[in-house]
């Protein structure tokens, strides 16, 4: 389908179960290949404007979840993919395990605190800058791609006259916050294999030239 409205998107979301922003490996799987090219990076209002409401709305994921770069996941099928790339750990057990550094958990303990913060806010509280401690980038993309930080909206400056400019400021929380308790535990119940095979087996539905291999590749941390 063409997108050519916000609307458009949340229902191409919904109908796909994960929607890349980018082109990808997978032909044809992405926003910036089914958009109408009138709206991408132009003058008019686009997916770059749509994003953080469809987030906001809580009816799915956003983040860098595929290959380091952002997409949209459907909350139905952001179950499967949390379970999968969690491999059954919620970020306490891993950490505890070793399997988690120390400024990852500083991340995770400050969104606990405040819910949701935008990276301006959390690079001085936990000193990272220009002339500070380095690598925060790095940290805030792998725990998105390990599904423990997802975007909850977007955060834009604002004009004299009120209006709202510029790219906009990504405001980060839990999916544990952002979709409850209940739904991560929940998402635990699958072995994580079979919720690799069952996102397999949708994304090559939805493009049936991908081989399995492929998708196996796109869909891995």
């Amino acid at each position: 389908m063409m997108i050519r409205t916000q609307e458009d998107l949340e229902d191409l979301i919904e109908e796909w179960g994960f929607v890349p922003f980018f082109s990808n490996e997978i032909e044809g799987f992405s926003i910036s290949e089914q958009i109408d090219r009138k709206l991408w990076f132009t003058a008019e209002e686009g997916p770059w404007e749509w994003k953080g409401r469809i987030a906001l709305k809580g009816k799915c994921a956003y983040g860098k979840l595929f290959g380091k770069k952002a997409g949209f996941v459907s909350r139905k099928w952001f179950a499967d993919l949390l379970n999968y790339r969690r491999d059954g750990y919620d970020f306490d057990a891993l950490y505890d395990e070793g399997k988690a550094p120390d400024k990852d958990r500083e991340i995770i303990d400050l969104l606990g605190e405040y819910y949701a913060l935008t990276t301006k806010e959390i690079k001085p509280l936990l000193g990272y800058g220009k002339n500070g401690r380095k690598g925060y980038d790095t940290i805030i993309t792998r725990l998105q791609m390990e599904t423990y930080v997802i975007v909850k909206n977007f955060v834009y400056a604002v004009d004299k006259n009120g209006a709202f400019y510029g790219w906009g400021i990504a405001q980060y929380t839990t999916p544990e916050e952002m979709f409850g308790e209940a739904y991560v535990r929940r998402a635990y119940k699958r072995d994580p294999e079979e919720s690799l095979k069952r996102i397999i087996k949708q994304i090559r539905k939805i493009v049936p030239g991908a081989d399995e291999e492929t998708v196996r590749r796109f869909i891995a941390k």
